[in-house]
């Protein structure tokens, strides 16, 4: 593995991370009042393009990172709709 893999796979997992506290927050609290539903709704659809942009490259960091990334971001943006 390359040390630009090695950085890439830690910038993943690091911005990846960065989604738990409020994927927590928004489970134990079930406030999503201070979240933005356009913000998320912009941020979640361009994750998913860069996800698809992963996968047809094959890039594994970008493909991990997006992929949870993704999935905890919409976990995120259903919770807003729900409670909204």
């Amino acid at each position: 593995m390359t040390i630009i893999s090695m950085i890439g796979l830690l910038a993943a997992a690091l911005t990846t991370i960065s989604f738990l506290p409020q994927a927590i927050k928004t489970i134990k609290e079930k406030d999503t009042g201070s979240i933005s539903l356009g913000m998320y709704s912009l941020f979640t659809t361009g994750v998913l393009l860069w996800l698809i942009y992963g996968i047809s490259i094959m890039d594994i960091p970008i493909i991990a990172a997006n992929l949870v990334t993704f999935a905890l971001a919409s976990f995120i943006l259903g919770m807003k709709l729900k409670y909204k």
